[in-house]
């Protein structure tokens, strides 16, 4: 099971991420997953505002 966390970026752009994790799991947890993903990447530094994250499971 996956959720999507999508992360805005100090570039102004959203960066979405694909978090494995179980169906029950914090929305806090998935957050910090993805932003420790995005820090160890050369990309621009994502916003570590947890109320700016959008995050969802997809329906597949």
């Amino acid at each position: 099971m996956f959720w999507l966390v999508a992360l805005l970026a100090l570039d102004g752009r959203q960066y979405v991420y694909r978090v494995y994790a179980p169906r029950d799991a914090l929305p806090g947890d998935l957050f910090w997953a993805a932003f420790h993903c995005h820090d160890e990447h050369a990309l621009p530094r994502a916003s570590d505002r947890f109320d700016s994250a959008e995050i969802w499971r997809p329906h597949i």
